[in-house]
């Protein structure tokens, strides 16, 4: 019986020796969490090196921003890359791809007035699409796709990102973009490059400017006078002897046609607006004595200038009486156009007194000079005789 008491006592105590051993074996959890993470309790080590190297996977390199280009539809499934100009045959059915989403399209004037519903864009996931119909010669011209930028829903042009492509829509029996105006009226500007917008349906057409009256074929020099395929003849420095009537002649194989003429107007163009003076015959006038008042511009010769008024007669209906002249004057030895306009005010009367403002105006602006002008009443006070 007590055998039988001893091995229970060691059994129990077999037990009891296993349990605590395996208390000490099992780790802390937290240290285990530790472990996992590469830290210690002291927060140094080799732990600050693991924890930069996950910091720096979790971190993902900023993509390069992909390149825009436009892409042309020629059949199903294939495609190719568009240069600054396409050639594409009248009646053809056009189809182009800009990469973006958004984008946004600009077409030739001619169409953006009247598609007759020939022209539609489509928005697609990763690219835009513009689909035109039924081309005609008329639809030359440049084609821009704009890719846009979006915030929630306030979207902008991106300008410095667009492409653009010239497409020519040759037609064999038109060398000319088709134009409803005979006569067309362009002003030589002396401060601005003239362009006569002859533009061709074909790159390969030969394109001449010539002079109507006397007729001649206007010399092309590359300097004073150049030729764009894209934009037509630019006149850089227009001279006086560059107005009149012009047209361009294209030829193209056993073709030739003649474009719309063009009547060139010389303006010569004011570098700056009119600087007016102005000045009244007097400051104080007197009731029933006339008055004038001069408004005076000097600048450059052949320079038109317009004048308008305003005065306290206008108030109870004064009619405007003015004389005006133009003279040519020497100014620093140089000869400078005098434009002098002068303001008649006879029998002045008390509703005269106040500002007179001349507001002189050429083709880049106008300017105003201002004056006052005060009215004595006509009464009189009676001095008593002398006894």
């Amino acid at each position: 019986m007590k055998w039988r008491v001893v091995l229970f006592v060691l059994l129990v105590s077999h037990l009891i020796i296993q349990f605590g051993m395996c208390q000490k074996v099992e780790p802390d959890p937290k240290t285990k969490s530790e472990k996992r993470n590469g830290k210690s309790e002291s927060g140094k080590g080799s732990g600050k090196t693991l924890a930069s190297k996950t910091r720096v996977k979790t971190t993902p390199e900023t993509p390069k921003e992909a390149q825009m280009y436009l892409t042309q539809v020629v059949n199903k499934g294939r495609f190719q890359k568009v240069a600054d100009t396409l050639t594409v045959r009248a009646g053809d059915t056009l189809e182009l791809r800009c990469k973006g989403n958004p984008v946004q399209w600009t077409v030739p004037a001619y169409l953006e007035e009247d598609d007759e519903g020939r022209l539609r864009t489509v928005q697609h996931e990763r690219y835009g699409t513009l689909i035109l119909v039924n081309t005609t010669a008329a639809d030359t011209g440049e084609f821009t796709c704009y890719p846009m930028y979006c915030e929630d829903k306030d979207c902008r042009k991106q300008y410095d990102k667009s492409v653009k492509v010239y497409i020519f829509f040759s037609d064999p029996q038109e060398l000319f973009v088709p134009s409803a105006e005979y006569y067309e009226v362009i002003q030589l500007r002396t401060n601005w490059p003239t362009v006569l917008p002859c533009q061709v349906t074909s790159p390969q057409a030969k394109v001449s400017l010539h002079q109507e009256f006397p007729p001649m074929e206007v010399n092309v020099d590359g300097r004073e006078i150049s030729f764009d395929v894209k934009k037509g003849f630019t006149i850089h420095r227009p001279k006086q002897y560059h107005a009149g009537s012009l047209y361009c002649e294209a030829s193209l194989g056993n073709l030739r046609q003649s474009s719309t003429k063009y009547m060139l107007i010389y303006v010569n163009y004011p570098a700056a607006p009119p600087f007016p003076a102005i000045q009244a015959s007097s400051d104080t006038v007197a009731v029933g004595h006339n008055l004038q008042v001069t408004c005076t511009v000097i600048g450059e010769q052949d320079v038109l200038v317009e004048f308008t008024w305003e005065y306290p007669g206008q108030k109870i209906g004064r009619p405007l009486y003015t004389l005006d002249n133009v003279q040519t004057v020497q100014v620093d030895g140089q000869n400078r156009q005098r434009t002098q306009i002068i303001l008649l005010v006879d029998e002045v009367r008390e509703v005269d007194q106040g500002t007179y403002t001349c507001t002189a105006q050429n083709l880049q602006g106008s300017r105003s000079a201002s004056t006052t002008v005060k009215v004595q009443s006509a009464q009189t006070t009676t001095k008593p005789k002398k006894p």
